[in-house]
Formats: C-alpha cells, sequence, structure tokens
C-alpha cells in the first residue's frame, strides 16, 4: 500500500526529468538552426557526375589529337548573387582565349542574372548553397567535375567567389602558374611539379572548437584532432588535386554531417585542407593567393572594402605577401568599388 506521501513523489520526480530534459536535452538533440543535410539525389547526382570526371581525365592528352596543346587555367565562380564585377573580369580575359575557361555555378534559389559578357562563360547545373554548410564543399565539387569533363586542358582550378577582383594582369597569374606551356602539359601528366596553393593551418585559435562542431567524437576515427586543418574559403587546385577531390569518400561521409554549433562550423573551410594535408602535404603551399581582410570582420564576413578605399595604393597593398608568389586575387569589395576599380584597371590593375 502507498504512502500518503505518494504524490508528493510523483510530482517531485516528474519535476526532476522534466528539469534533466530541458538541461541535457541541447547537448544531445541539433538545435533548429541547424543546416539541413545534402539531399540524397544530390548526392547520387554528384556521385555519377565524379565518376564521368575521373573517366574524362583518364586518357592522356597527347593521345587527344594535340598539335600543340595549350595548358588553360578553369577560373570557378560560386556565387549566390550578381557578377557585379563582371565587367573588370572581361578586361582581365581580353585577348587570352586560348588560355582559359570560366565556370559559374550560381544559386538557383538567388535569382542570379547571367552577366553580358562578350567572353564565353559556362553556368553549369547548380543546388541552392548554404553558408557555413556542406552544400558549398559540393557546389565547389561540382565546378572542378564539369570543368574537367569540359575540357582535358584546364590544369589549374581557381575558386573565386562574386566579391573577388584580380590583382594583376592575366600574363602575370598565368606565367607564374604554368610556367612554360610548351614543357607544362607533360609535367602536369608524369610529375608533380605544380603545387596547389591553399591555406592549411594546424594552429588557429578555435581549431578546437571547428573540429568539435558536430559532435566531440562524431570525426573519428576517420579524422583525428591532429589531422584537422582549417583554412581559407577560396583557393587554387591543380588537376591532380581536384581529382583526388571528387574520388575522395570517406572524409566527406563527415563533413557532409549537420553541426550542432553553426557558429563554429564551416564546413567549406574545413574539408578541402585537411583532405589535401592528409593526402598530400608536400604537394601544396599551405598558403592562398586570395587577399582577405580579417582585421575587422562582422559575423565571420571579412572587411568589406567600399569605393573611397579604392587606390593604387590599396592596389600595391593587396598584392603584398609573405610567399615566394605576389598575392593574385583579393575579396571582399563592395558594389560601388566597381567604377572606380574600372578607372585604374589598365594603368594599376593590370600593369605589373
Amino acid at each position: 500500500m502507498l504512502s500518503s506521501s505518494s504524490p508528493y513523489v510523483y510530482s517531485f520526480a516528474l519535476f526532476l526529468s522534466l528539469f534533466l530534459l530541458f538541461t541535457l536535452a541541447p547537448q544531445f538533440l541539433p538545435p533548429r538552426e541547424q543546416q539541413s543535410p545534402v539531399p540524397l539525389q544530390d548526392e547520387l547526382d554528384d556521385l555519377h557526375l565524379f565518376h564521368q570526371a575521373t573517366v574524362a581525365s583518364s586518357g592522356k592528352i597527347s593521345h587527344l589529337g594535340f598539335t600543340n596543346p595549350k595548358p588553360k587555367i578553369a577560373f570557378l565562380f560560386l556565387t549566390n548573387s550578381d557578377l557585379v564585377f563582371a565587367p573588370l573580369w572581361e578586361l582581365f580575359f581580353q585577348g587570352h582565349y586560348q588560355f582559359y575557361n570560366i565556370y559559374i555555378h550560381a544559386d538557383p534559389s538567388s535569382k542570379v542574372s547571367p552577366p553580358n559578357w562578350a567572353i564565353s562563360a559556362n553556368f553549369i547545373p547548380a543546388i541552392k548553397t548554404e553558408r557555413a554548410s556542406p552544400s558549398l564543399i559540393s557546389a565547389a565539387r561540382r565546378l572542378f567535375a564539369r570543368a574537367i569533363i569540359d575540357d582535358p586542358l584546364n590544369l589549374y582550378f581557381a575558386l573565386v567567389s562574386q566579391h573577388c577582383i584580380p590583382l594583376h594582369s592575366f600574363q602575370y597569374i598565368y606565367k607564374s602558374l604554368i610556367g612554360n606551356p610548351a614543357t607544362a602539359v607533360r609535367a602536369f601528366l608524369t610529375q608533380p611539379s605544380h603545387p596547389s596553393f591553399i591555406e592549411i593551418l594546424s594552429d588557429e585559435p578555435t581549431l578546437e572548437s571547428r573540429y568539435i562542431a558536430r559532435g566531440k567524437e562524431v570525426m573519428l576515427p576517420e579524422v583525428s584532432f591532429e589531422q584537422f586543418r582549417v583554412g581559407s574559403q577560396f583557393f587554387i587546385l591543380s588537376k591532380r588535386h581536384a581529382l583526388l577531390v571528387l574520388k575522395e569518400r570517406k572524409l566527406w561521409r563527415k563533413f557532409r554531417l549537420p553541426c550542432l554549433d553553426i557558429d563554429s562550423c564551416y564546413p567549406e573551410e574545413h574539408y578541402f585542407p585537411t583532405l589535401l594535408s592528409m593526402a598530400d602535404p608536400e604537394g601544396c603551399s599551405h598558403y592562398t593567393l586570395t587577399r582577405v581582410n580579417w582585421t575587422d570582420s562582422v559575423g565571420g564576413h571579412p572587411h568589406t572594402y567600399h569605393a573611397p578605399e579604392v587606390s593604387p595604393e590599396l592596389i600595391h597593398n593587396l598584392r603584398e605577401s609573405n610567399s615566394r608568389y605576389s598575392y593574385f586575387f583579393a575579396r571582399k569589395f563592395s558594389r560601388d568599388t566597381l567604377a572606380p576599380l574600372m578607372k585604374i584597371a589598365d594603368s594599376v590593375i593590370f600593369r605589373d
């Protein structure tokens, strides 16, 4: 027979259960604001596309009938807004159509208007992208795959955003990356003489919080904390590394998982540096060629340059680096900088 105090016991037990539920649940359940997972159909479509790219790359360039093959740089624009700086990029590319290709992944939910370019550009089939989500990794991989399938002479792949501008002439960047076109094709095919230019950091102050953003042990055993790396969202990959990214499956299964701590989760800044650091650290520069000013960042976004800041001095300062290369590109620039940038394009930006 229950004592008269039983109702109090039940009430206390119920109160304790509710307290524990509301206290501990956030540690085990994802918050409402977590990113959406990559849809299964998108995954399947991507796997098919990546397989096509791998097969397409298996043939030697020397077997394709080129009498004087010229290596090309594939410029990959990853955007969710209009390409405001298209006029500046058009000047950059002008007269060099044999040495580049342009591919654009435009978020279909953002109503991006095709730029009125005289130069040829390829808008590839795109998916919706979210900031700080694995969808940005998928978009970059899709750009690599389309570029590899489209032209076997694409040997370098420069990932840039709609807010990026060039800091040098096309000739300067091409010569710096490719070297002698007559010997570069064979070098790309036979030896790893052309590195990828990607930032790979192991001492970033927020490294631990980024590593456990999906949970304390979720990344194990594929990626230990000692193997985890971070870096810039934008980079330049050689063809062998672009193919490595398309063939990779094991790490992707971890980095595609939604994050519990969205304030520390930037999959696109983690996946590529970690993968390349694990697979071929000697074949990477460990620094980026895209200049970004983080001195007064807001909400995870870098400093945005506005029209009054544009000057020859700014361009010269943005080029300066501590590596053997000058910076090639810079971000982040607002819409109102296009006019002043165009005014100094020929006299400053494209005069190396």
